[in-house]
């Protein structure tokens, strides 16, 4: 199931209560509403008819009884989450993993200030459910998931290595033979009822046709080809072909009927892919000589099924390397509650957890069990970074951590100069340190400003100096970045002075010291009175512009605005 703000939520209630506990949600969610066909039992049947999910607001076992005749299949059943009546509960009652029931309770939880309750095994005891992983999963997953929670052996037997997140150590390769298994591949392969298999998006099938050809004779074309090859339909990551073909109806039609997104590239681009049975017929008619087993190809696949023809089409199928997880994260400034829930998801869905050691210390409580921990200490950026890009590469799911925002003063830059194509690139931003100060400053960025470090470890001082006269002459806030430490201990005191000759004495400065985590300390000056003494390296320092003033103890910057009546 997709957002509560764009997926239809169908809100049921019965009484007075239920219904002002529903209309937060409507409040909150465009595209949810309540649901008034005659009596309760009727409502909750349209909105099971008509809705992607459905929010109860009525007894549990009462929901039970009215849906129990209409349950179906859990891929296409609607999530049902049911609230008691004082709003105490949001329980998960139907379609917990397919249907997002799992999710839609922690988040009607949110709204009402209740507490989820969620019985699926898998999330209770922090697994990944295998219907959970965004990759087709079929044959015997029940079986294979209830030894994965029972903590038997289950053999893992994998193609290649993809970017699973973090299985338990009882999933491993050396199993023994006779344990239950977990297959991934892109093969058709026997099924029992001990085996279940992940089908990962490892096929690209490349088509061509002529104009006006049948949806039905492409789709029985790539049906015929993927079944001689032994490959299952649902490991295709895509359809390909030329851009001309970009608008035709029966490749177009077909990649629906597939669920794939269908990518297409210039003659030229694939004009310049090598392949096995070039033909300069189709070079006169589309200006490249392949269309089907060029686009499978293209980006550095191996063809498992050369050119394919029918009356009117021709298909090609290729398989392609795992691409390699790097979800670069900031963590925020400490405080756990402004860490975000994205932050979260990622750090979940990593098998590989890469990152300073007190930062990853931070969120030990949240990988999930047999996530592989590298940790390095103060100074070892660069080898961090590298270390992160070559897991990824390597095909396996890594989230890079650092504090505040990944991105500003941190690893995202040294992480992304080493990452290629060979990889997908996953950015988490964060609530930096800077942000935060400023959040218990009060308002010091209501206008123009600007980001600087002083260290000058990497940075001659020469150039952090024109840094710091361009951003005093330019009259913009500054928050300064690694302001002191004790072998760096005159650089702030430069700074001040020349913020000082570009802007009056009394002009506000706050010094925030661990933003935001234990020992959190607010200090409010001026440039005339800040004593650079009391500033270290936990620390950050707002230098606020000649506009900057003090109003009831805090910081404000105004925004210079005309408002508008």
């Amino acid at each position: 199931m997709t957002s509560p703000a764009t997926s239809r939520v169908g809100l049921v209630a019965a009484t007075s209560a239920g219904r002002r506990h529903a209309a937060v949600l409507a409040d909150a969610w465009p595209h949810a509403r309540l649901v008034e066909a005659g009596s309760a039992a009727d409502a909750l049947r349209s909105a099971w008819a008509e809705c992607d999910a459905v929010v109860a607001f009525l007894a549990t076992g009462a929901v039970v009884r009215i849906l129990a005749p209409l349950l179906g299949d859990k891929h296409t059943d609607p999530g049902v989450v049911v609230v008691d009546e004082a709003a105490r509960h949001a329980v998960a009652l139907l379609g917990g993993h397919a249907g997002g029931a799992n999710a839609l309770a922690a988040e009607v939880a949110a709204l009402l200030d209740a507490r989820p309750v969620v019985t699926t095994a898998t999330d209770a005891v922090g697994l990944p459910g295998l219907d959970t992983l965004g990759w087709p999963v079929e044959g015997a997953v029940a079986a294979v998931s209830r030894a994965i929670l029972d903590g038997a052996p289950v053999r893992l037997v994998a193609d290649a290595t993809w970017p699973l997140p973090a299985l338990p150590p009882n999933v491993r390769a050396d199993a023994p033979v006779d344990a239950h298994r977990l297959l991934v591949t892109d093969r058709i392969v026997p099924l029992d009822d001990r085996t279940a298999v992940l089908r990962p998006p490892s096929l690209v099938a490349g088509v061509g046709s002529s104009r006006g050809v049948p949806t039905a004779e492409v789709t029985g074309l790539l049906r015929r080809a993927l079944a001689a090859a032994d490959l299952a339909p649902a490991s295709l990551r895509c359809l390909a072909s030329v851009d001309l073909k970009a608008d035709e109806a029966g490749i177009v039609a077909t990649a629906a009927t597939f669920g794939v997104p269908l990518v297409t590239r210039p003659a030229a681009e694939l004009a310049a892919v090598d392949v096995p049975h070039p033909s300069e017929v189709v070079r006169a008619a589309v200006g490249t000589p392949s269309v089907a087993e060029a686009a499978a190809l293209a980006g550095g696949g191996t063809l498992l099924v050369a050119k394919t023809a029918s009356a009117m089409a021709t298909v090609a199928v290729a398989r392609h390397a795992p691409r390699g997880r790097l979800a670069i994260v900031g963590l925020g400034p400490g405080a756990a509650d402004l860490r975000t829930p994205r932050a979260v998801a990622e750090l979940r869905r990593a098998a590989v957890v890469v990152g300073l050691d007190q930062y990853v210390d931070q969120v030990r409580d949240l990988l999930r069990v047999g996530t592989r921990v590298l940790v390095s200490g103060l100074g070892a950026e660069e080898e961090r970074a590298r270390t992160a890009v070559a897991e990824a590469t390597a095909g396996h799911a890594v989230a890079l951590v650092g504090s505040g925002d990944a991105g500003v003063y941190a690893m995202a830059s040294p992480a992304l100069e080493h990452a290629d194509e060979r990889i997908d690139v996953v950015g988490v931003p964060g609530v930096t340190a800077g942000l935060a100060a400023s959040a218990l400053l009060g308002a010091p960025l209501g206008h123009d400003h600007v980001y600087l470090s002083l260290s000058d470890l990497h940075t001659p001082w020469e150039v952090i100096a024109r840094r710091i006269t361009a951003a005093a002459e330019g009259d913009l806030v500054a928050l300064l970045y690694n302001p002191r430490s004790r072998a760096r201990d005159w650089q702030l005191g430069a700074a001040l002075k020349t913020f000082a000759a570009h802007r009056p004495p009394d002009t506000p400065v706050g010094v925030v010291r661990h933003a935001s985590r234990d020992g959190e300390r607010v200090h409010l000056a001026t440039l005339a009175t800040v004593d650079p003494a009391a500033v270290d390296m936990y620390s950050v320092v707002v230098v606020g512009s000649s506009q900057t003033r003090m109003v009831g103890g805090r910081m404000v910057t105004p925004r210079g605005y005309r408002w508008r009546s």
